[in-house]
């Protein structure tokens, strides 16, 4: 309605006539109001249970009793990676890690990956406070993931990109600084623009590789997950020298529900069988701490 095809010549017109007319007004002439915030995004879940050494063999590979209890039926594929970040842990403190990988025959990964706490089961919560700092259901170049330990759960978003191999055989990792220089040009921008512009990018230009460290990886289905694994990962000891193995036994799902029976069937199982770690070993913070 155009303003001025309100009755305010006549004469007469009451107060209440002059109100109704300026409500209108403000009404035509307000401005849009602000869109609503995108819905919180719909995580994926990774159920990872810690087992200890009574569930290796001689070889440090899952026994067959492990294989056979958790459907691990596929060899053994081997990858290698190390974290990168500055000597302070600036990254880390922030809550993002930066990781650079290798599985044999692929190109190198390079992941990106901002963590969340979730306190007391909310996982809502969680969500919330990461639509908050920027990531919500429309961002769709970050996936979203809850993993799910023995006590211990994390939201994260992470985001993966991928550099050529070309002239690395097997596992091989590049030179630090050539590992690092594709890490910087390829920072996404939620990281590289972190409180500050260009922060993330500045950091990592002051950062060094953790690790490397090469795992074994065997597969298979179990549950309700037909993403089943044993990651098998050699550590260097808490003193600097000898070898620890660390063994991550993970199921990965879509449903929050199936992931909840994956969690309790998983510990009940191990705890019956004497393979359980009770307690949740953080492989990034391990690598970072020990390398």
């Amino acid at each position: 309605m155009d303003i001025t095809t309100l009755p305010l010549r006549r004469p007469r017109a009451s107060a209440l006539s002059l109100a109704a007319a300026l409500a209108v007004a403000a009404t035509v002439f307000a401005p849009a109001p602000e869109a609503f915030a995108k819905s919180n995004a719909v995580p994926t879940y990774e159920v990872k249970i810690n087992l200890t050494a009574a569930a290796l063999d001689a070889s440090h590979a899952p026994t067959a009793a492990v294989r056979s209890a958790f459907g691990i039926s596929g060899s053994a594929a081997a990858r290698s990676y190390a974290y990168f970040d500055t000597d302070a842990r600036a990254v880390d403190g922030v809550g993002w890690s930066v990781r650079l990988r290798h599985k044999s025959g692929s190109s190198f990964e390079e992941t990106y990956k901002k963590r969340f706490p979730v306190t007391g089961g909310d996982i809502d919560a969680a969500l919330t406070q990461a639509n908050a700092a920027g990531f919500d259901s429309g961002d769709t170049n970050y996936k979203a993931e809850v993993d799910w330990g023995y006590g211990k759960q994390t939201l994260s978003f992470s985001v993966e990109k991928s550099h050529g191999a070309s002239g690395y055989s097997g596992t091989t990792m590049p030179p630090n600084a050539t590992g690092l220089g594709w890490l910087v040009d390829d920072i996404p921008g939620k990281l590289d623009n972190w409180g500050a512009d260009k922060w993330g990018s500045g950091v990592l230009k002051a950062a060094r590789g953790h690790g490397p460290v090469t795992s074994q990886v065997w597969s298979g289905a179990w549950g309700a997950s037909d993403d089943a694994s044993v990651e098998v990962v050699p550590v260097v000891g808490a003193g600097g020298s000898g070898t620890e193995y660390v063994v991550e036994l993970s199921f990965k799902t879509d449903k929050y529900a199936d992931a909840a029976r994956l969690h309790s069937d998983a510990i009940a199982v191990a705890e019956s069988n004497g393979w359980l770690y009770r307690g949740d070993i953080l492989k990034t913070q391990l690598i970072l701490d020990r390398y």
